[in-house]
Order: C-alpha cells, then sequence, then structure tokens
C-alpha cells in the first residue's frame, strides 16, 4: 500500500475495478429505480411516504420552476430549505436540470448563508416561499440580488457533472467549497457494496442536514439500493432519547452515526431498556470511533442483529475512504489509536513523509488519496487546490492530502492518528481552529484569541475561545457568544469562552496550546448592584 511498486498496484484498482460511470449516474439510477418499483415508497417524512414514482413527480416540478427562472444546465443553484421532503424533490429536481445543488442550512448565521452565496458565485436560490392561500409553503427559485445575469461571466467554472458542492471549514477564516460529481458518488455506491448487503427492504434514517456529506451517503445509499429514506425531525438529533424512539417507530434498518452522537445513542437506549430488533447496520463516520462505546452498545444488547462498520472520509474524496468492520471484540490499534481497516475498491491510499514519501509499516504518515472519489480542487480556490490536491509519479490524477496521520499495521490495516494541522473534528463536522479565532476576532474589543480542543471527562473535544481584550475587563462571555453566533453556524461556536491577560508562549515564540488550557481564566466581573431608593 505504502511502497513504490504499491503505488502502481494501488492506481490500477482505483481505476480499473469499477465500470464506466456515466457523467449523470446518480439520476439514472434513481429513474431506473422508478420505473422498476414506482409504488414503493422513496422517502417518509412523520406520517407522509412519497413513493418513488411520487417523488420523481415532485423532482420534475422542481426542473420546471428551475427552466422558468431561466437557470441554465451547468450552473451551482443553492438549496435553501429545512430537513425534509423538499430537499430530497430539489437535489432531484436540481440534478434533472444537468445543475448542481449547493446547500444552504437556513439555520445558519445570516452571514454564513450570505459568504456561501456570494464565494459560490450561484445565481439562483431554491427555498420556501408562502403560498397565496397563506396555509403552507411552496417552493420558489429566487434571483440572488446583484447576481449577474449570465453564468460565471468572470471566468468561474463549476466542473462538468458536479452533483453538488458543500462547503468546509476553511484555515483562513474562510470556507471553502469541494464540487463532487455524480460519478464520484456512483463509484462510492458501487464499491461499497462488497462491504454491504443494502437492498430494497432497508429504511434508512436521514440523520444528518444536507449541508454535511454524511447525507450523500444516507440518500443515495438508499435510492441506490431501492430502499426508503426516513427523515429525522432536527430535534430527535439533539435528543437521543427521541432519536431512539423514531428508529424504533420506523423499524430503521440502515443507521449513521458521528461517534459523539452514537455515546449519546447507547447512554439513552441503555438506559431505557429500548431494544431496536430491527437494525441491521450501523455505519460510523465523521471522527474516530469510540471503541468502549461500540463495547457498551452490545453489552446492553441494543440491536442484537446489527452489523457495525467504522468507514474514515473526507469530503474531499467522497465522504468515505475506507472501511472496517467492527465484528466480534472491537480493539484499538497501537498507542490506542482508532483501526479505519482497507482503502474502498475505487480509491488507493498512500502514507507520506513531509518530504512526499512512502513510509514503511508502523510508521505514522500523511494519509493522501487518489482514485476515482478524488476530485479536482476547491471551488474558485486555486492555490489551496495546489497545496492540497498534488500529483505523484506512477499515480493517474490528483491525490489528496488528508492532513490526517495513520499508521498501517502488519497486516496491512490502517489505524487513524489523529490531525497534523489546526483542523478539529467536533460531531463529525470538521472545524478550522482558525476560523473560530477569526470570527472572535473580528470583535472590535479582541486583540487575541487562539482556539482550542480540549476532551471533557467522557472523552469528547469541547471547543474553547482563549481571548485577550484589548482593554480590560473585556467582553463579557455572553457578548462574544452572539457575537459569534452571528457570523458561524451554532456548532462552530465555543462552548467556552476565556479571558486572560497574555496567551503563554513557548520557547520558540510560539502559542503554547498545551499550557493554555491549564491557564485559570481571569474571573469574570460581576455587575454592581444599584442602589435602591425606598418610597
Amino acid at each position: 500500500m505504502t511502497g513504490e511498486a504499491g503505488r502502481a498496484t494501488a492506481a490500477e484498482l482505483a481505476e480499473a475495478e469499477l465500470p464506466e460511470i456515466p457523467v449523470d449516474a446518480l439520476l439514472r439510477r434513481f429513474r431506473e429505480q422508478a420505473e422498476r418499483r414506482p409504488e414503493a415508497v422513496a422517502l417518509t417524512e412523520g406520517e407522509r411516504s412519497l413513493s418513488y414514482a411520487e417523488l420523481a413527480l415532485a423532482a420534475g416540478r422542481v426542473t420546471t420552476l428551475l427552466t422558468e427562472a431561466g437557470v441554465r444546465p451547468g450552473e451551482l443553484v443553492g438549496v435553501r430549505l429545512p430537513r425534509g421532503a423538499d430537499v430530497a424533490a430539489a437535489v432531484l429536481g436540481v440534478l434533472g436540470h444537468g445543475c448542481g445543488y449547493l446547500p444552504i442550512d437556513p439555520a445558519y448565521p445570516a452571514a454564513r448563508q450570505d459568504h456561501l452565496v456570494g464565494d459560490s458565485g450561484i445565481r439562483h436560490v431554491l427555498q420556501q416561499a408562502p403560498s397565496e392561500a397563506g396555509a403552507g409553503t411552496d417552493l420558489a427559485v429566487l434571483p440572488v440580488p446583484g447576481a449577474p445575469s449570465t453564468p460565471h461571466p468572470d471566468g468561474r467554472t463549476l466542473p462538468p457533472g458536479t452533483a453538488y458542492v458543500i462547503y468546509t471549514s476553511g484555515s483562513t477564516g474562510r470556507p471553502k467549497g469541494v464540487p463532487v460529481s455524480q460519478r464520484q458518488v456512483a463509484a462510492l455506491m458501487a464499491a461499497t457494496e462488497e462491504h454491504f448487503d443494502f437492498g430494497p427492504e432497508d429504511r434508512w434514517a436521514l440523520v444528518h442536514s444536507h449541508s454535511f456529506d454524511f447525507s450523500v451517503w444516507e440518500m443515495w445509499g438508499a435510492w441506490w439500493h431501492g430502499g426508503s429514506a426516513v427523515v429525522v425531525p432536527v430535534e430527535c438529533t439533539y435528543d437521543a432519547s427521541l432519536l431512539a424512539g423514531l428508529l424504533a417507530g420506523h423499524r430503521i434498518t440502515v443507521l449513521n452515526q458521528v461517534p459523539s452522537a452514537f455515546g449519546q445513542l447507547v447512554a439513552a437506549m441503555a438506559e431505557s431498556g429500548r431494544s431496536l430488533p430491527a437494525l441491521r447496520q450501523i455505519v460510523f463516520g465523521g471522527e474516530a470511533v469510540n471503541l468502549s462505546d461500540v463495547r457498551r452498545w452490545r453489552d446492553a444488547g441494543c440491536a442484537p442483529g446489527a452489523r457495525l462498520a467504522n468507514m474514515y472520509g473526507i469530503t474531499e474524496t467522497t465522504v468515505h475512504v475506507t472501511c472496517c468492520a467492527l465484528d466480534g471484540e472491537p480493539q484499538a490499534g497501537p498507542a490506542g489509536t482508532t483501526p479505519i481497516g482497507r482503502p474502498l475498491a475505487h480509491l488507493g491510499v498512500l502514507l507520506l513523509d513531509p518530504d512526499l514519501r512512502p513510509v514503511p509499516p508502523g510508521t505514522p504518515g500523511e494519509l493522501a488519496v487518489h482514485g476515482a472519489g478524488v476530485g479536482e480542487g476547491y471551488l474558485n480556490r486555486p492555490e489551496q487546490t495546489a497545496e492540497r490536491f498534488i500529483r505523484l509519479p506512477g499515480i493517474a490524477g490528483p491525490v489528496y492530502r488528508s492532513g490526517d496521520w495513520a499508521v498501517e499495521d502488519d497486516q496491512g490495516g490502517l489505524h487513524y492518528i489523529g490531525r497534523k494541522d489546526d483542523q478539529i473534528q467536533l460531531r463529525g463536522l470538521r472545524i478550522e481552529r482558525g476560523e473560530v479565532a477569526a470570527a472572535v476576532l473580528s470583535h472590535p474589543e479582541v486583540a487575541a484569541c487562539v482556539v482550542t480542543a480540549p476532551r471533557n471527562p467522557v472523552g469528547d473535544p469541547v471547543l474553547v475561545a482563549h481571548v485577550v481584550p484589548h482593554r480590560e475587563p473585556g467582553p463579557s462571555r455572553t457578548e462574544l457568544r452572539r457575537h459569534v453566533a452571528e457570523l458561524l453556524p451554532r456548532y462552530m461556536v465555543p462552548s467556552r469562552f476565556t479571558t486572560h491577560r497574555a496567551l503563554p508562549l513557548t520557547a520558540h515564540g510560539k502559542v503554547d496550546l498545551a499550557a493554555l488550557d491549564q491557564l485559570q481564566p481571569q474571573p469574570q466581573p460581576q455587575p454592581q448592584p444599584q442602589p435602591r431608593t425606598l418610597a
């Protein structure tokens, strides 16, 4: 996997084992399912279910809206919708028009939404509009104020066959867009068939927002195999007890979980004594899996028939890269590392040293990915694309440098170590600490800020902003939290804000991150009681 000879072999595997994939592979697959089983349930939201035929009709109405609005095939279209059936119809309708979709979570702060719209260069946004009857909502395609009348007048181009562009956290304080094609997603679906036995009887829980690429796996995992997708209300994603009830009530068979959320589900299931006999497959992704939670799940008998799999993945390489079946008694790797298994059939993986040379088994290296799941780079970010999407001798196509450290064991299995840069994973979402710090620093009373992610007593990372004000006492924690919440999504707002007179430095003049979380924060000034006049 990591030697020079292994490069050519991995490249051949990554490009030769999958059949030629059409540019509209996802749309074709859905339409084939709709023709084969038109009355089968494709999507459920609450008490409402849509068959494949009904969802296809809803998607067709979206395509008509796009045509009437003057959207041209090949454009990127914003989809600003809350989770639900409308998202599914919008995605299919956008693809049916020959476009790609840009997910915009309406729960994001206005500044974040504005950045996604402006940076991507989209001309139209698909969103809900009040109906004339005043009850319920209809979909509408709205022009972006100030957008050009023709697509890409400044030379911006969208890669052909783009299915979606999802934005990830940016180290410069600016999130960057990742275009992913229908071919890349179809290659993922085809490559994972050897690991799972998904089929038309499966019911997949749509747990994640469409702005998170785990949703791509959930949605297309269901439809690729002719199964049904069940929308999980947002309140269930924050309450494990509610989620457990939904899983039982809808007899969910396939559940995808970020490990930190899974830990909460384990606790809720163990406390209630509930079991999920219909559940047969759990897939982990987004962050390192906690093997103790896996053991607790099995010991509690939460889902006796369920198999578990850990899948390491990256947005830039189309959701999943490796797969590791957690059968039997899961064991941590060397020095407590997390087993992530082997690359999927359409991908090759290299472990590289700082000079981009392969490292031998047992030696940690930066995980780099190539093959049919890797795109051409970031949207309108040539410098960052050149830094991350590199070319190596003997490898056809770009090689994506993940910034993750891993090690290969003597059996060829990979074990995840952690990040090599300033990026962290929080509840499965990638966060650049620099982006969070930039938001805090935009407050006029803040002179310096460093963001850390120490772990709480149960082992989960907690986002902490260490702030040095221009003048004491500086802004209150409440004021800082309000300020950041106006700029960043909720998951990027630090849980704690601590104020310091100065930040500790190492001998080399860099901020001493190890010492930072040990410092005692300055006490916040307490409001003084106002004198009272007795009447």
